[in-house]
Order: C-alpha cells, then sequence, then structure tokens
C-alpha cells in the first residue's frame, strides 16, 4: 500500500494538473486506441481495470469493445474527467472508482484484462503495483502496460529522473526497459509482445502540463543549460530556438497471466 502522505501529495498535483492533463493525454500518443485494442486481444471483449486511469482516454478506447470498464484512480478530479470523457463518447458501461494502484481493492481473479498507462514511474514499488495487476488477473488474461522509460545508462537515467522530479515532485523514477521487463517477469507473466516509439517533445508545452509556473523558469534554465553543454540525459536534449527540444521514449508490453 502506497504512504498515505504520499497519496496526499499525487492527489493535490494531479488535481491541479487535471485540465491540462486532460488536454494532452488524448495528444500523448494519436495511436492509443489502435495500440490498446490490438495489444489488448481478446480480452478486450471482457471486464477491464484501467489502473491509474486519469482522465480516461485508455479506458474510453477500451470501453467501445469491452463487457465493462472500471477506472481506478487516486484523484477524485481525475476521475471526474474520465466520467466526463466517457459521457461524451455515450458509453454507459464504466465505472469509477478511488483507489490505490499499489493494494488494489478487488479480489484475485477479477478481471479478464488490466490497462496502465504513463503510472509506474509514479508509484513508490512499481513491482508491487505490477504484481498487484497480476493478482486481479483472471488465469488467461492479458495486462497491458505502457510508460515512458529512462535510458539503459545509469547516469543519463539518473540526469533524466532529476529533471522530470523537478517538474514534478510526485515523479519517482522512469525505468529503464530492462527492469521495466524485469518487473513483468517477476511478477509472473508471459510477455506476447513489445513495442517501443519515440515521441518528439518540446520544453514549453511539457512544463505547461504541470500548471506550475513557478517550477518552469529555474528548470528551464537548468534544462538549456544540460542541452548547450552536450549532456541530453538520454532524452536528446538540444536547443530549438526559443525552446528546448528531446524525446520521450515509450515502452508498451502486452503480457498474459498463465491458464
Amino acid at each position: 500500500m502506497a504512504d498515505e502522505t504520499r497519496l496526499d501529495a499525487v492527489r493535490a498535483e494531479f488535481a491541479r494538473q487535471a485540465g491540462t492533463f486532460d488536454a494532452y493525454a488524448a495528444k500523448a500518443d494519436v495511436k492509443v486506441e489502435a495500440r490498446f485494442r490490438a495489444a489488448m486481444g481478446d480480452a478486450g471483449a471482457g471486464r477491464i481495470l484501467d489502473v491509474a486511469s486519469g482522465p480516461g482516454v485508455v479506458a474510453v478506447a477500451l470501453a467501445a469493445t469491452a463487457a465493462e470498464v472500471v477506472c481506478l484512480d487516486a484523484t477524485d478530479a481525475m476521475l471526474a474527467k474520465a466520467r466526463a470523457r466517457a459521457e461524451a463518447a455515450g458509453l454507459t458501461n464504466m465505472t469509477f472508482e478511488v483507489g490505490d494502484a499499489e493494494s488494489l481493492p478487488y479480489a484475485d481473479a477479477s478481471f479478464d484484462g488490466v490497462a496502465t498507462r504513463l503510472s509506474l514511474h509514479h508509484f513508490a514499488e512499481p513491482g508491487r503495483a505490477v504484481a498487484e495487476i497480476h493478482r486481479v488477473l483472471k488465469p488467461g488474461g492479458r495486462a497491458v502496460i505502457v510508460d515512458v522509460v529512462a535510458d539503459e545508462d545509469a547516469e543519463k537515467a539518473s540526469l533524466h529522473n532529476a529533471i522530470e522530479i523537478l517538474r514534478d515532485p510526485t515523479h519517482i523514477r522512469m525505468l529503464p526497459p530492462s527492469e521495466m521487463d524485469g518487473l513483468i517477469a517477476a511478477a509472473g507473466f508471459s510477455p506476447a509482445a513489445v513495442e517501443t516509439w519515440d515521441a518528439d517533445r518540446h520544453f514549453n508545452e511539457w512544463m505547461g502540463i504541470v500548471n506550475e509556473a513557478t517550477r518552469a523558469a529555474p528548470l528551464r534554465t537548468v534544462v538549456a543549460a544540460l542541452a548547450a553543454a552536450g549532456l541530453n540525459a538520454g532524452i536528446g536534449l538540444k536547443p530549438a530556438g526559443d525552446d528546448i527540444a528531446f524525446f520521450h521514449r515509450w515502452r508498451l508490453i502486452a503480457a498474459d497471466k498463465p491458464a
């Protein structure tokens, strides 16, 4: 179970970000619907849990073909955005629940599929969250786990994560691909598919999502200095006119719980 003080900090951060994050979430991956539906496979017709659902982009994509989708998030404000998105799509097969991803409030083998996107880097114990996903899946069920990953080089990954924490203090650590894969295997999953892709980012739009102007100026100074010095943090930091360009590397793993 996540520490309650930490959960309070997450709730406060994402309550403030709810509006800006909602606007960004659908743009984060223009292929989100196709990716998740394809990755979920046959499990997508059953009962689905979306862990750390946020504004419900993934949940709504899956609800179009699922029997039921349960949206779980720590933040009421995010769930309100998810409800609004479901209503706008005319979906009636979705429910919305506040809860802790590291201690899921569901019985063993409750779901045919579980999805989570952009969540592992916010968990104090990501392995615990993945183990909980495994627990609530039915035998033969499928999990689709997607997050941005850090570089395999420890120094680059450390610098990348330091930048992310300065931007959003609820960030804990983006994992390198090998560690993300290892956590999923350690939980007892059998990987079915892996996909990676890079998304171009710019400092101004990325910083705007957190909706906290007092962080922007000092972090811009730090990131601009790193880019000018050729320290790319494993994310390709480089000057881009009045902005700073970089990329986020996404990793999708579809993994099955043995029958």
